[in-house]
């Protein structure tokens, strides 16, 4: 059985940044160092800070005056970072900018006074944060649109001052469809200068399309709470193609794989490399060849710490 390797699989510049902020700031501060949400959707990468100090909380209530606290990748909204600074809170804020250009769309929109419409799953983190940014007080409404079926029950003041934004870690296509639902129904529809989705999402669901017109079986390693290892599995369904999402080795099964010519490997972009070798490390065990990587579009994108960060690293101790 061949093994292919997705390329490019695993960690994003977001997901880079936002655990060097949590390891720096255990570096600095030392623990506790409390982290709103987990910091990344990945259980390895959460239980590995967890045990470096890090505490993860839902809600701001559950930390001390006067502490520290990052929030995750995924954003928070206005009334979150309201709440810390009036608690007098230390923030470093880990949201990826990718999630920041979201929110500043949606806060244009807002002060522009339009509806906005946003494409995602209720619930993700990431989507309550972006709701969180709309201030409605120039009149307009926020609408979350899950899927092409919701696009006809949406009421909106003003077609033609329409906006809409998306969660960044969707699927492409499923999103390209909804699109078009809407342009369809609203013509005049505003869209974001450049698409929401994020360049990695994109590029790792690119390379799994790719990956799948050579792999009988796709196997992504991820955490079931990440949407973007979500939707890189759910690329395997379009094709009718077994696939499955898994944390690691241990929930692999060898019936998996009984007579498959060949099986493609990704992980999503929370995922830490480690777990990908591990898992070629099963699949050789169960008869597969030495992997091959399969050319993909290359990543050079690099996120800098925040400021404050950055400057409390270069004070001396």
């Amino acid at each position: 059985m061949k093994i292919l390797l997705a390329n490019p699989r695993g960690f994003c510049a977001g997901v880079d940044r936002a655990i060097d902020i949590v390891e720096r700031a255990l570096e600095l501060f030392g623990a506790p160092i409390h982290v709103r949400h987990e910091v990344v959707h990945n259980t390895h990468v959460v239980e590995r800070l967890r045990a470096l100090g890090a505490v993860f909380i839902e809600e701001l209530a559950e930390v001390p005056n006067g502490a520290t606290v990052i929030f995750s990748a995924h954003g928070v909204s206005t009334a979150v970072e309201e709440e810390a600074r009036v608690r007098n809170l230390t923030v470093f804020n880990a949201t990826c900018p990718l999630v920041t250009k979201v929110h500043m769309e949606v806060q244009r929109y807002a002060q522009e006074g339009r509806d906005v419409i946003l494409i995602g799953h209720a619930g993700h983190p990431e989507v309550e944060g972006t709701m969180g940014r709309f201030d409605a007080r120039a009149g307009g409404r926020m609408h979350l649109i899950q899927g092409v079926a919701d696009v006809a029950h949406v009421t909106v003041r003003d077609p033609q001052r329409l906006a809409f934004v998306t969660q960044t870690t969707l699927s492409v296509d499923d999103t390209a469809e909804i699109v078009e639902a809407l342009r369809a129904r609203f013509p005049t529809l505003t869209a974001p200068a450049r698409e929401d989705i994020c360049y990695a999402t994109q590029n790792r669901q690119d390379a799994v399309k790719k990956l799948l017109e050579e792999c009988d079986v796709l196997v992504v390693v991820g955490s079931r709470a990440s949407s973007n290892s979500n939707r890189l599995r759910e690329l395997a369904d379009r094709v009718g193609i077994p696939g499955y999402l898994v944390d690691g080795p241990p929930e692999m099964k060898a019936e998996w794989f009984k007579g498959k010519r060949s099986v493609g490997v990704t992980a999503g972009a929370s995922a830490p490399e480690l777990l990908v070798r591990q898992v070629v490390e099963q699949l050789r065990e169960w008869g597969g060849e030495a992997p091959a990587e399969v050319a993909g579009r290359p990543e050079h994108v690099v996120f800098t710490l925040p400021r404050e960060l950055r400057r409390a690293s270069e004070k001396p101790v």
